[in-house]
């Protein structure tokens, strides 16, 4: 390393994000959620068309929302499966950038509504991948669980004042 690149990546280390860096999230649990995110999307796709072969006009609106949901899943999470369309990098980089549990919200959302709109065997089983991939992000943003053996010496620390003030009052 010179004196002109101090914060350069090792050589072969890919350059990681800030926002990759503050989430807190292991690459496993990242690769799942987008491999969740991914399946939602074709499970979205499949289940949105399927939901357009009919004549009710609400079933229509919801698998209309159903594949547009598919779009965005696949535009957040796979954005090399959106080659064709000129700004999927940007929006998978704005994305990238979003905290966990800004995409939680925005993902149960947007699986929601169709069901709202058209409450259907079809609109439930197809969007629940959707749902559960926003509830992967929602898990990840609540963070670690914590060590036991510290969660026992933080009970022991709050402990110990309680019976100093025991044996003070006695």
């Amino acid at each position: 390393m010179s004196a002109v690149e101090p914060d350069a990546p090792a050589q072969g280390e890919p350059p990681a994000t800030a926002a990759a860096q503050d989430d807190g999230m292991t690459w496993w649990y990242r690769l799942m959620c987008r491999l969740a995110g991914v399946l939602g999307g074709i499970s979205c796709a499949i289940a949105g068309l399927w939901n357009c072969v009919t004549i009710n006009p609400l079933n229509i609106a919801a698998g209309v929302f159903m594949m547009v949901n598919a779009l965005i899943l696949f535009l957040c999470e796979a954005p090399f499966c959106c080659q064709f369309i000129e700004f999927a990098n940007t929006v998978a980089e704005k994305a990238d950038r979003l905290r966990p549990w800004h995409k939680a919200f925005f993902y149960c959302g947007m699986a929601l509504f169709p069901i709202f709109l058209s409450f259907t065997i079809t609109t439930l089983f197809g969007n629940a991948i959707a749902f559960a991939t926003g509830v992967l992000y929602g898990l990840s943003a609540l963070g670690k669980k914590g060590d036991a053996v510290a969660y026992a010496k933080l009970q022991q620390q709050k402990k110990q004042p309680d019976e100093e003030k025991q044996q003070a009052g006695t």
